[in-house]
């Protein structure tokens, strides 16, 4: 399996500035074939292949008084700017036929030099390399200093070099890995994703929630009224905007590194792993959709997918309409409504629960279930006989 290892970048500033260079030479192969191909559907022409716009915008473009400058960096860079376009064009059509699953995805659109992220790309046509000393070294940029925070794995087959809004550098390889497995175990868990924790296993265990844009808000606060004070276009403006930045790039670095450290965890601790696969876009449009966004769910679903993968455990995704708050876990008696304000409830059965620990081994469960019964076999327990009244509750009342 491919993965990117990301490495902080400390270039010199004749290098920062050869790197800007290159980054708008891209954006501006990128821009001008974007515009050659919605000119020719405008004017009825055929669709412009990606050969023709290299011929042309880039080959061609460099003998031009215009676009002389485009030979001042590596052609890699600009035929990947192509290659990108080309990307955001198949997704495109892929959504609006309908082979795309998911979100629809919109049109290509131009890129700008006041975008947050900018970012050029090497492929090994381009000769890059890790110098003996350490550095990483670009054609016609140079040898850049490289913080070294792991090795990397095999060869890279690509650098990614990423200018973020903080004005920040990295480079992301994208590396071949092979598959680790660790050891084998029989713990298995369950894992309910609230607010007010941000995570409750069926063991009982329950991992706070970090909150780390609400502890930051204070701060970040401060730091946009100041930058709103600022007059536009000034080189006091500009500061205040990467303050802005920084502050905001310091609070997903912490949250990043609090989802990597406890998917890790969770993964060598069980065989398998279960989770609601939660619809983090609709509960996003509901008043508690900043404290959703605080809380990244979804980037913490998606570090268990692919360390589960790489290291041999399951991950099993349970329906998002599912039961599993309101459901007892000893009988499988359906309760008619569990508002949220509900935290521990007492079943007709006798038995009392936590709502979220509850919610937790209930996913468990069907984790279990519907892994097994892909085999074949039939080990779902069986629930209780629902009563007419409970036929017409709502999905989404769990």
């Amino acid at each position: 399996m491919q993965l990117r290892y990301q490495y902080r970048l400390y270039p010199t500033p004749a290098q920062r500035h050869a790197l800007a260079r290159a980054f708008g030479c891209a954006r501006t192969v990128y821009n001008d074939a974007l515009r050659a191909r919605q000119d020719a559907r405008e004017q009825g022409l055929p669709y412009v292949s990606d050969g023709d716009l290299s011929k042309r915008l880039i080959t061609a473009a460099k003998q031009t008084p215009q676009r002389s400058w485009l030979g001042e960096v590596s052609a890699v860079v600009l035929q990947q700017a192509l290659a990108d376009l080309n990307t955001a064009y198949r997704n495109f059509f892929a959504s609006v036929t309908g082979k795309r699953k998911g979100p629809k995805v919109a049109a290509p659109r131009f890129r700008s030099k006041r975008d947050n992220r900018q970012a050029i790309r090497f492929t090994k046509n381009a000769r890059f390399q890790v110098t003996a000393g350490g550095r990483l070294r670009l054609p016609k940029i140079g040898d850049v200093a490289v913080r070294w925070s792991r090795s990397l794995p095999s060869e890279p087959s690509s650098v990614t070099v990423i200018k973020d809004a903080a004005g920040r550098y990295f480079a992301s390889f994208v590396v071949e890995v092979g598959e680790e497995p660790l050891p084998e175990t029989a713990a298995e868990v369950g894992i309910d994703l609230g607010l007010t924790h941000f995570a409750v296993t069926s063991d009982g265990r329950k991992i706070g929630n970090p909150r780390f844009l609400r502890r930051a808000a204070k701060k970040l606060r401060k730091a946009q009224q100041v930058l709103s004070r600022k007059a536009k276009g000034s080189n006091n403006r500009k500061k205040a905007v990467v303050k802005v930045a920084k502050a905001h790039a310091k609070v997903a670095d912490a949250r990043r590194d609090f989802t990597h450290q406890l998917s890790t965890q969770i993964i060598r601790e069980n065989q398998a792993v279960y989770v609601e696969d939660l619809c983090v876009t609709g509960l996003a449009r509901t008043k508690l959709a900043k404290s959703i966004h605080d809380a990244g769910w979804s980037q913490f679903v998606g570090m268990l997918a692919y360390k589960a993968a790489r290291h041999g455990r399951h991950l099993g995704r349970i329906d998002r309409w599912f039961p599993s708050s309101k459901m007892c876990g000893a009988c499988g008696t359906l309760a008619e409504s569990m508002p949220l304000n509900v935290r521990s409830w007492a079943c007709p059965c006798g038995a009392v629960h936590d709502r979220d620990v509850n919610a937790a081994r209930n996913i468990l469960a069907a984790g279990r279930a519907d892994r097994l019964n892909a085999c074949g076999d039939q080990v779902r327990p069986p629930l209780a006989v629902a009563q007419v009244g409970e036929a017409g509750s709502l999905r989404g009342a769990a």
